[in-house]
């Protein structure tokens, strides 16, 4: 069970890192992925909050050490990984798992890499000011990711969850 995890996680990972090469929208000081986020949504509702986090945070280190991402990419994946797979673990409806990573993302991690941008990074910026790219970016990625969800229907394919 747990290898089956682990592989997914893998595979996740490995499409967060080549997708972010690819699919980025440059907004001020960020890079914003919407890739990274529709990953986020899947993985808080197939594999659960912990390994959520942890496909996020991977991602976002092993963007940073190809130097495709920035220090910026920790506190918004992360803790929107982390509130969608908490909410969906609690209520089991997709749609407020797209709602916690939106929130988690676009507002608390936006409000949190203020410090990494202006202490970390050495950028000048207001205490706000990445909430609205944050915000863009996750809302995008996290419709693309109910709209997987919606057309996977999990409870009629034998939704990937129970074999793990």
């Amino acid at each position: 069970m747990k290898a089956k995890k682990i592989s997914l996680s893998a595979i996740f990972i490995a499409i967060g890192v080549i997708a972010g090469n690819v699919i980025f929208i440059p907004i001020g000081a960020s890079k914003c992925f919407p890739v990274q986020h529709t990953i986020n949504v899947l993985t808080a509702i197939i594999l659960g909050p912990s390994y959520s986090v942890a496909v996020a945070f991977s991602i976002s280190l092993l963007r940073n050490i190809l130097g495709t991402g920035s220090l910026l990419a920790f506190p918004g994946s992360m803790i929107g990984a982390l509130l969608a797979g908490l909410i969906y673990k609690k209520t089991n409806i997709p749609i407020l798992a797209v709602t916690g990573e939106v929130f988690g993302t676009g507002i608390i991690g936006g409000i949190l890499a203020y410090p990494i941008a202006k202490f970390i990074i050495g950028n000048d910026v207001t205490s706000l000011f990445f909430i609205a790219p944050f915000s863009i970016s996750t809302i995008g990625g996290s419709i693309i990711s109910y709209i997987i969800i919606k057309i996977m229907d999990f409870s009629k394919i034998g939704y990937i969850k129970k074999d793990l």
